[in-house]
């Protein structure tokens, strides 16, 4: 006998001791996750049932959505929005912990990890934390003024990447911040041909992320003059014109330091940046950051890439996703 498939169970916490399972009247459910800048959010709707003859029953700002399937945890945040039709129709849109990291504050940080910078910002926030994988790298110093949280982790995560070249990702992982060493958080599974693949869409662009002429620049103390140190790709100048990066440098760093980090950044950013969107049957263990492996015989792809931003959708018993890669 078949296995019966996992049931999406969708309950609402009213943090007064009541807890309403909405399962059976929520509908379109959507649940995204984004791997940098971006709360996870889910979004859904309560369709007109009995339940609402139940006068204890109410959904308000700031009530706790937690999602499940199976005994898999998808998604754990907080009510953010509500918007109600003629048809009594609630619209409810819930974010993670990650939202909260939005809030601005100044910081000053020296010879820390990324994990502390975590740490000491969910601790003043009363935020939850969860898994920090060690990256092995202590950032000398960081002076943040009037930054948002998220901005001041995402630094921190940046600087710890082109100082190991290694990649961490940062999410809220069922209501705990988590930092996961990329190299452990890889999909056991493939997309592509034959394998949940519906469709795909491949670009490339200049547009967006593309330097061929890189300035660095620091304000030396000493002498009261501005030191600016460059790198450029003449023959990609001369196909694309002059797209420049021009960005301070952080810490207080030697000549070779700075050589290294003009090299980093012409490797990262001196390319066409290359997009792959694919439409897929669902599968909740995919989510942005995490490792993917994919094969698409037809543009030439058979490697793990690292997930942007996966939106899963649940209608009735189907479940399809639209799956944003990193290519590099």
């Amino acid at each position: 006998m078949r296995e019966a498939a996992p049931v999406l169970e969708i309950l609402i916490d009213n943090k007064n001791g009541n807890v309403w399972n909405v399962s059976e009247i929520a509908e379109g459910l959507t649940w995204t996750t984004t791997r940098v800048g971006r709360p996870a959010e889910v979004e859904f709707t309560l369709v007109n049932s009995g339940i609402y003859q139940d006068r204890s029953f109410t959904v308000e700002n700031g009530d706790i959505v937690r999602v499940r399937m199976g005994d898999t945890g998808l998604f754990y945040g907080y009510v953010f929005s509500i918007k109600q039709n003629q048809d009594s129709r609630l619209s409810i849109k819930a974010y993670d912990q990650v939202r909260y990291l939005l809030n601005k504050n100044t910081y000053v940080f020296k010879n820390v990890t990324t994990g502390d910078v975590i740490r000491t910002i969910a601790a003043d926030f009363n935020l939850k934390v969860g898994r920090i994988d060690e990256t092995g790298y202590r950032i000398p110093s960081m002076v943040e003024d009037g930054q948002t949280l998220l901005d001041i982790i995402e630094k921190a995560n940046t600087l710890t990447m082109f100082n190991t070249n290694r990649f961490y990702v940062f999410f809220d992982d069922f209501d705990e911040l988590s930092l996961r060493d990329v190299t452990s958080f890889v999909a056991g599974f493939m997309i592509g041909d034959a394998s949940l693949l519906t469709g795909f869409e491949y670009g490339r662009d200049i547009d967006q992320d593309t330097y061929n002429r890189i300035k660095l620049y620091r304000d030396n103390q000493d002498t009261g003059k501005r030191e600016v140190y460059m790198i450029q790709d003449s023959a990609n100048i001369a196909r694309w014109g002059v797209l420049q990066l021009y960005q301070s440098i952080e810490g207080d760093k030697n000549t070779a330091q700075i050589d290294e980090m003009l090299n980093q950044l012409a490797r990262l950013k001196n390319r066409e940046q290359r997009t792959l969107s694919l439409t897929c049957i669902g599968d909740i263990r995919v989510r942005s950051g995490m490792y993917l492996p994919v094969m698409i015989s037809s543009l030439g792809i058979n490697q793990p890439m690292m997930v942007d931003e996966v939106r899963h959708r649940f209608n009735g018993s189907e479940h399809t996703m639209d799956i944003t890669l990193k290519v590099i």
